[in-house]
């Protein structure tokens, strides 16, 4: 990783998805950078999944170019986005409740020690590493044999960003980890998701709340059917108006402008009416 702070890691340039006459995604263009949180917003169907399984290799683009560390990609599987360095934590996590703490942060990557067919797991190096991990985050968690289902669900989205970081990480993609969780666990999840950043990561950040998203990002990108309706700075942009974009900008205007004439124009009618059914 380079020691460039502000080193762009990933870039995407005029990106379209189409789905046969669909198109989920037209002319978006991105850029994450190290050690910066890009907040990508959208109401539902604008877009945001597609994003995100475009750059975590689920599917192809069909128009526009993804540049990874300088390099054109065209991802075939989610496997060839992990090897660029990009972990994708989804809503469900990839965590199995059931199991413990240590197992869930090794699942499918687990320590072993010994040779040949007595080879075994080394619990103690999974544990310690597990617990030193976790404490890089700001979370004390005494019993790691504790299943992750007990935890409370900001506790799991630390596990499973922590992981990410561990196993070499240089984008992260959160897909709206403060969705189902109350204030105090949202505000968990925004601590750790500023220590993802603060570690020098690119943190691609996807939420339908601005006031969550303003309270971390660096940069912000709403989608809107598709296609980029605002990209803007931090330092270019006030909570308002991202709040504002967010709801429709322009578009909400419009239908105030729309409800207030249509108002204007019955209420003569309607007192006309109540006054005439009043003398009969």
């Amino acid at each position: 990783m380079s020691e460039n702070p502000n080193t762009e890691i990933l870039s995407l340039t005029d990106v379209g998805k189409s789905y046969g006459n669909v198109h989920a995604l037209r002319g978006v263009s991105l850029a994450v950078r190290q050690g910066e949180i890009t907040c990508v917003l959208g109401d539902n169907g604008a877009g945001k999944s597609t994003l995100i399984k475009i750059i975590a290799g689920l599917h192809q683009h069909s128009e526009g170019t993804m540049v990874v560390n300088g390099e054109d990609v065209h991802f075939t599987s989610p496997r060839d986005s992990l090897g660029r360095g990009i972990a994708t934590v989804y809503q469900d996590l990839a965590l199995v409740p059931l199991m413990s703490i240590w197992r869930n942060f090794f699942l499918g990557q687990e320590v072993r020690k010994g040779f040949g067919p007595f080879r075994r797991l080394d619990v103690a190096r999974m544990m310690e590493v597990t617990g030193q991990e976790l404490a890089k985050m700001g979370i004390s968690v005494p019993d790691l044999d504790r299943s992750v289902g007990a935890l409370s669900g900001g506790q799991r989205q630390c596990i499973a960003i922590a992981r990410a970081i561990y196993f070499g990480a240089k984008v992260l993609i959160l897909d709206e980890p403060t969705a189902a969780l109350g204030v105090k666990q949202s505000g968990v999840v925004l601590k750790y998701v500023a220590k993802a950043r603060d570690a020098g990561l690119g943190v691609i950040f996807i939420t339908h709340n601005p006031h969550h998203a303003y309270l971390v990002g660096n940069h912000f990108v709403i989608l809107n059917r598709g296609r980029v309706s605002l990209d803007s700075a931090r330092a270019d942009i006030t909570l308002d108006r991202l709040t504002n974009e967010m709801a429709g900008g322009a578009e909400l205007e419009a239908l105030s402008h729309e409800l207030s004439s249509v108002s204007s124009s019955t209420g003569p009618t309607a007192a006309a009416a109540g006054s005439r059914t009043t003398e009969g």
